[in-house]
């Protein structure tokens, strides 16, 4: 955003700057004007004189005047010239200074865009965690209530002493094998004797 206000000002001051070039260029197509109706007026002028005078006066006159008037027309049109190849210049930086604020802009509509797609991956991993984490927690609940009912089951059983200290896994299910064990024992032992 501050590339393109920093390209957008220097496009307004060359653009300021072609303004004032054109504004020159009018004024001095406003003195050639001027200078042709100063040579109308003293035409004018010599036309009054005698015949005799008005030859000698605008021999002369018209002499300085064509000396000056080529000395002003050379000075002037190497002016144009000049301005004319600053306002191509300037055009040309104008159309390079769009062309950057365009691709500048561009890039960050992408920008834009990609924060906006990374946001909504954010969102949705946020509640993909969220539902991930409801669902641990229910499953360790029910791992915890399926725990606590092994323990019943192994400890309950006639002549087994309630443990003292709080169980790990290991010696849970030591004490699920034990219980496993002893009861694939006695229904061997219960099928050798021919009992269902």
């Amino acid at each position: 955003t501050g590339a393109i206000s920093s390209l957008q000002r220097q496009m307004e001051i060359q653009e300021s700057e072609l303004r004032r070039i054109r504004s020159e260029k009018d004024l001095l197509q406003r003195q050639l004007r001027e200078r042709e109706a100063q040579i109308q007026a003293m035409c004018d002028k010599f036309c009054r004189l005698t015949e005799e005078q008005r030859q000698e006066q605008i021999t002369v006159m018209m002499e300085e005047e064509n000396l000056n008037l080529q000395q002003v027309v050379t000075e002037q049109e190497s002016q144009l010239a000049e301005q004319n190849k600053l306002i191509i210049e300037l055009q040309e930086t104008i159309s390079q200074l769009k062309a950057e604020v365009l691709t500048n802009h561009l890039q960050l509509q992408k920008h834009k865009q990609a924060h906006k797609e990374i946001q909504s991956q954010a969102e949705a991993l946020q509640h993909k965690e969220l539902q991930t984490r409801v669902a641990l927690e229910h499953i360790s609940s029910k791992f915890e209530r399926f725990r606590n009912k092994i323990i019943q089951a192994a400890f309950s059983v006639e002549g087994s002493r309630d443990p003292v200290a709080e169980l790990t896994d290991d010696e849970v299910l030591e004490a699920m094998q034990k219980i496993i064990n002893e009861r694939t024992e006695f229904r061997r032992k219960l099928k050798n004797k021919g009992s269902k």
